[in-house]
């Protein structure tokens, strides 16, 4: 096996009995880093150390991510002008913090006849969300739903 030391020297290729010896003497574990390489590379190394600090660097990696989540806003074709504001802003405020949107507008009964209204209204909200966000996917029937992707658009960094 191919042996690093515990300050990331390399000592070279020596048998499993001597590396263990080596390990010992300095008070430290035989770790091996790369097992399908030919030959194995080991390293001596504190292993519970070691541990710690995969554990932080993933706690960190994990911090670092962005999560981005789907929220729904749902319409009725015959919505109200002050519903519709209120709705929007719900909308913005969503997509500011960087989440997409799914919007729906449903409809009931004879609202059916006149998907049309949907369609406008969705448009309508694609307008006013523009620089905002922009359709991800755009509006399509679904049984008595009508919906319609938003995504956040993405800040430049200067």
């Amino acid at each position: 096996m191919r042996l690093i030391e515990a300050d990331g020297s390399q000592i070279g290729v020596v048998d499993r009995d001597d590396a263990l010896a080596r390990a010992r003497d300095q008070g430290l574990d035989l770790v091996e880093v790369a097992p399908q390489a030919d030959p194995p590379v080991c390293k001596i190394l504190d292993y519970g150390k070691f541990k710690y600090q995969e554990s932080i660097r993933a706690k960190e990696a994990r911090k670092k991510q962005s999560h981005q989540s789907v929220k729904e806003i749902k319409f009725r074709p015959k919505i109200g002008p002050h519903d519709y504001d209120t709705k929007k802003g719900h909308v913005e405020r969503f997509l500011k913090d960087g989440h997409k949107v799914k919007v729906t507008v449903m409809f009931r009964a004879r609202e059916m006849r006149h998907t049309e209204f949907g369609e406008q209204l969705l448009n309508r909200l694609a307008v006013d969300l523009d620089g905002l966000g922009t359709v991800e996917v755009m509006s399509k029937l679904d049984g008595r739903n009508m919906t319609m992707m938003f995504a956040p658009t993405k800040k430049k960094v200067s």
